[in-house]
């Protein structure tokens, strides 16, 4: 069996040997016709080198494209049922993450454009709510990038909102000044109205790192915006305490305030407030909202009602044939709250009427000179909040 083998082989190698026999070459070097011959051997020599290279390039790529593919994953082990399980529930826990952002992302720019609309109207009509704090929280980069398709739309309305905020603030600072001006005018001081104590708190909550710049500055904006409209509203609920309204349907004066001789004894003296004539049993009317502080027979006032408007600001009504309110009663501007008479020291029948700020008595004709325009702001503050009044009213 060996023998045969063996001279098998020799047989193979005779083969091949005899493929390579003595070749000769002729070939044109430009010049002359050269001719040139290789040996079997030398032609066998050559064939095995070239066979052993092309085995080692063969080798290499297709050792290339094992690992090539093996990186891509095609070629890799198929997984276990337990572990593609922990793969999808890996990519299922990403996507509810993200979701999760997105929604909380739509949530509180959802948040932040209604609170921002009710201030805006707050200001320009005067619609006060009982939630325009802004209080919307910030949201991260990474949230940010998340939900970016979806907040995109949120953004633009807001860029919007920011717009008008700017110009809202214009507005409501211009309110605020002419109010203040007219109470000047008044011997007001327009603090008499602000809120002495603004009460704020809170758990600190920073700035994110990551957080956008404009949400930052757009924040600021409106609360300036906010902090404008809370000084605004402050002075145009407290005029509601100032006197804009006339105690009588019909008013003349017989008698005015400040220094004059007295009807009984014709000596120089001090008239507290003005003498409106009228026939007995004319209508007497409170001239601001307010609590009725008394309603009594006082000395030379005769039947008095006076009322607390709140603010260190009261009127009184003197001379009345009748009292129609009791003491501790809410009354409001243009009430009927007496009838006009003759009680107390008086001459005739006629109405004595008072202003008085912090006790002291004030000339009440600034004040029934600038009713109109006391009226229109007491009647857009009486549009948002019912009316107001007493010496004690909580901010």
């Amino acid at each position: 069996m060996v023998k045969k083998t063996t001279i098998s082989i020799a047989d193979r190698i005779a083969q091949v040997r005899s493929q390579f026999k003595t070749r000769d070459f002729i070939f044109h070097d430009g010049r002359d016709l050269r001719r040139f011959s290789i040996g079997g051997n030398t032609q066998a020599a050559l064939a095995g080198v070239a066979g052993v290279t092309l085995c080692f390039s063969a080798y290499g790529v297709a050792h290339a494209a094992i690992t090539a593919v093996q990186i891509s994953g095609v070629l890799q082990t198929p997984a276990s049922p337990e572990v593609k399980m922990a793969q999808l529930q890996t990519k299922l826990v990403k996507m509810q993450a993200n979701l999760a952002a997105v929604k909380y992302a739509a949530e509180v720019h959802v948040a932040r454009v209604e609170q921002r609309q009710a201030l805006i109207v707050a200001v320009l009509e005067g619609k006060k709510g009982t939630k325009l704090a802004l209080t919307t929280p910030t949201i991260d980069a990474k949230t940010a990038a998340v939900a970016a398709d979806v907040i995109a739309p949120f953004k633009r309305v807001e860029e919007r909102q920011l717009a008008m905020a700017v110009k809202a603030r214009a507005l409501a600072e211009a309110r605020y000044n002419l109010a203040a001006n007219q109470v000047r005018r008044l011997g007001i001081a327009p603090e008499r109205f602000m809120q002495r104590n603004v009460s704020m708190g809170g758990p600190f909550e920073p700035v994110e790192a990551g957080a956008e710049v404009a949400d930052v500055e757009a924040d600021k904006q409106f609360r300036s915006l906010f902090m404008t409209w809370k000084k605004l509203d402050s002075l145009e609920r407290g005029v509601i305490a100032i006197p804009s309204a006339q105690p009588v349907t019909r008013v003349s004066f017989t008698s005015n305030y400040g220094v004059r001789s007295d009807p009984f004894r014709g000596v120089a003296a001090m008239h507290a407030g003005v003498d409106i004539p009228g026939a007995i049993g004319t209508p007497v009317y409170a001239t601001a909202d307010g609590i009725v502080s008394r309603s009594e027979r006082s000395g030379g006032y005769g039947n008095m009602v006076e009322v607390d408007h709140g603010r260190g600001i009261a009127t009184r009504y003197g001379h009345l044939s009748k009292l129609l309110v009791l003491p501790n009663t809410r009354v409001v501007r243009g009430q009927l709250i007496a009838l006009m008479g003759s009680t107390g020291r008086s001459t005739g029948s006629h109405l004595h009427y008072e202003v008085r700020i912090d006790g002291q008595a004030v000339n009440p004709m600034p004040f029934m000179q600038s009713a109109d325009f006391l009226r229109s702001v007491q009647d857009r503050a009486l549009t948002a909040k019912p009316a107001i009044g007493g010496p004690k009213v909580a901010e």
